[in-house]
């Protein structure tokens, strides 16, 4: 960029970072409608990053740079979709290669998100991978936005579940076979179609499978080689095969806070890049 532009840029960025500094304050304030509100914050957001990559803050080619919300505004307002209802878990991770980040539960309530719950989370053994490109096999929790079909466990559900819930039995399976009709499905008992090398036994697993939430990744429309079997679920030895894990008692109160009613969602991310939570 010519010299001459600098201090001209640095006046735009001095001046767009005071006005967002007022839609914050009345975003706090509730001066707004909160769709409107959200916009407004996103579109301040967006001049922001336009005006840090020209003065020289790095940014992917042809990616705009992902912002972190501002001070005091919640995860969930900063991002592009929350999936239309008023429950979101959001599982941040610092960067692909991070297999370890944080889970957070939020609540909307007239138009304003709130943190309901925060706990230590475990990813992929080889970290996060875009969703829409993940390939199985590659132990990668994918990124993105999804829905929370039902939850299981070897254990009865905690009280107050509401999701549905399925108690894990001695025949219960997730087929993983990229050949069978069953594909990243629950089944009970394994069908013909469906090698047992391929999937997974699900009463094998009593701690992680204790209690666990399906995470709709590849799951309404199945894509052959993506990817099948990914859960928020209890806490292993270590890093996982692509779920997203954290400790039991987080996830027992997970799954009593979860209601259907509210459409929850989940959103899996980086804290910036192109897989930031904030893109989702």
């Amino acid at each position: 960029m010519p010299m001459t532009w600098t201090g001209t840029l640095k006046r735009m960025w001095t001046r767009a970072r005071m006005h967002l500094a007022g839609v914050g304050g009345r975003l706090g304030g509730g001066a707004l409608p909160g769709s409107a509100r959200r916009r407004l914050g996103l579109g301040v957001v967006a001049l922001l990053s336009a005006i840090g990559v020209a003065l020289g803050a790095p940014a992917a080619p042809g990616v705009a740079a992902a912002v972190s919300p501002a001070p005091g505004v919640p995860l969930p307002a900063a991002m592009a979709d929350t999936g239309g209802g008023t429950q979101l878990i959001t599982a941040r991770a610092r960067t692909l290669s991070s297999t370890t980040g944080t889970v957070q539960w939020w609540q909307r309530h007239n138009g304003r998100w709130r943190l309901r719950g925060s706990a230590p989370a475990r990813f992929g053994a080889g970290g996060l991978a875009e969703g829409g490109s993940r390939v199985q096999g590659t132990s990668t929790t994918p990124t993105g936005l999804y829905d929370l079909p039902f939850g299981f466990g070897t254990a009865p559900a905690p009280p107050g579940t509401t999701v549905p819930y399925r108690r894990v039995g001695a025949h219960s399976w997730w087929c993983e076979d990229n050949a069978s009709a069953a594909y990243n499905r629950w089944v009970d008992p394994l069908p013909p179609d469906c090698a047992a090398a391929e999937s997974e036994r699900l009463a094998g697993y009593p701690t992680q499978y204790s209690r666990a939430l399906v995470i709709g990744f590849n799951y309404h429309r199945p894509v052959r080689g993506r990817g099948a079997g990914i859960f928020l679920h209890v806490n292993g030895k270590g890093a996982t095969a692509g779920c997203v894990s954290v400790p039991a008692g987080a996830m027992a109160r997970i799954l009593s806070w979860v209601r259907p009613s509210a459409h929850p969602h989940m959103a899996i991310g980086t804290a910036s890049g192109a897989t930031a939570l904030t893109r989702y």
